[in-house]
């Protein structure tokens, strides 16, 4: 690369934010483990407690959550990205069978949390398709946990990996839970 491309580059990345220099805040830690605790029916202890427990937990990957955008998909994103890094590491014999799998499990989960989180909820039938794209984004997170340890056991990922998945996994299920429980509770049965 000639001096003027380097220092057009120099600038460009001053001018973009890297993604491992973005933190999650405190308030979304808290928002997280008070959802997660709805979600599991357990009262919601102190906010130290649960700061500790998530320190770890989102090191890889930070994206920032619009102020608007629910939390369940800001974790799905992060579940995305995560899943989408480290199966691109993954054998390439597996690539055809579990990683296009996870990836679009996680993808399409995503797409449906968007989708449901997006009607309007002014009329029965926007409502019955929002619990239906709430329960396909149940199952698409259930069948990513299952494809995962699948591939763990056929080694196309490592346990640590797969942990961070079962993780995370469990994250956004317990979050949509928590969601659809809100639904059912503003909206009636």
């Amino acid at each position: 690369m000639d001096k003027q491309g380097t220092n057009q580059w120099s600038q460009l990345q001053m001018t973009i934010p890297m993604a491992e220099n973005r933190k999650e805040s405190d308030e979304d830690k808290i928002a997280t483990a008070k959802g997660v605790a709805k979600g599991n029916k357990k009262k919601f202890l102190e906010d130290k407690v649960f700061l500790q427990e998530l320190e770890d937990v989102d090191k890889d990957t930070k994206i920032r959550q619009n102020s608007s955008e629910l939390l369940v998909i800001t974790k799905t994103k992060k579940l995305v990205a995560y899943v989408i890094t480290i199966t691109e590491k993954s054998p390439k014999k597996f690539r055809a069978v579990f990683v296009n799998r996870i990836q679009n499990y996680c993808l399409d989960c995503l797409e449906y949390l968007i989708e449901a989180n997006s009607l309007r909820t002014d009329n029965t039938k926007n409502k019955e398709r929002r619990k239906e794209c709430q329960h396909q984004a149940f199952l698409k997170l259930k069948l990513l946990g299952y494809m995962s340890f699948l591939s763990l056991e056929s080694e196309c990922i490592l346990r640590k990996q797969y942990e961070q998945i079962s993780l995370q996994v469990a994250d956004c299920i317990n979050l949509l839970v928590a969601w659809r429980k809100s639904d059912a509770d503003r909206f009636g049965k």
